[in-house]
């Protein structure tokens, strides 16, 4: 008659194949789950929490050049206003052949504000301003004067080369709906790595 201790340990080694065996699916099973759920979480976060994009085009030269990574937040303005000189990511407003999803642009003008374009120079509310993120005077035609409505926003490329920059001289002033998010720093390449 076999003793106990004995009949232990045979029903231990008959049950430590099929534990390995369990442990090993159990174990592949809870990655699947923890890449499943942080998969949901991310594009959860993406959707309604930020965003990272990349610039293409020439429009916001020098700030930002062509593949910079913006890290976008798309929560802020729903705690506030935006502001001026805030860098932005909007919905392309024209209607024209080379339109795109998305733009970046600078916040130039805020409701109430006058913005006109006259001898090279941006004027908000009949003040000259200093725009210390470009590198040259508006080579573009003159535009202006025009008062924003409530909730309209003026934008511009900080590119102000002739014709390089489709912005609110083009397709108008825009709304706060059309306003995806502000981008708060250039997070790629690391060697341009900067708040914006």
């Amino acid at each position: 008659m076999p003793s106990v201790d004995s009949t232990v340990e045979e029903q231990n080694q008959k049950s430590a194949p099929e534990q390995a065996g369990k442990s090993w699916t159990t174990e592949l099973w809870d990655w699947v789950k923890t890449i499943v759920v942080a998969f949901v979480i991310m594009m959860l976060l993406n959707l309604f929490v930020f965003n990272l994009s990349m610039v293409k085009g020439q429009s916001m030269q020098p700030t930002l050049v062509e593949s910079d990574r913006l890290f976008v937040n798309k929560m802020v303005y729903h705690f506030g206003e935006p502001a001026r000189s805030d860098v932005i990511v909007l919905r392309d407003p024209s209607e024209d052949v080379g339109k795109k999803d998305y733009l970046v642009k600078r916040i130039v003008g805020l409701p109430g504000d006058t913005i006109e374009v006259k001898d090279h120079h941006l004027y908000v509310n009949g003040v000259q301003q200093t725009e210390s993120y470009t590198d040259i005077e508006v080579q573009d035609p003159d535009f202006g004067p025009i008062t924003l409505e409530p909730d309209h926003f003026f934008v511009m490329g900080d590119n102000r080369h002739e014709g390089k920059s489709k912005d609110s001289r083009v397709f108008g002033s825009i709304t706060s709906s059309e306003i995806v998010g502000k981008a708060e720093f250039i997070f790629w390449p690391f060697s341009e790595m900067k708040k914006l």
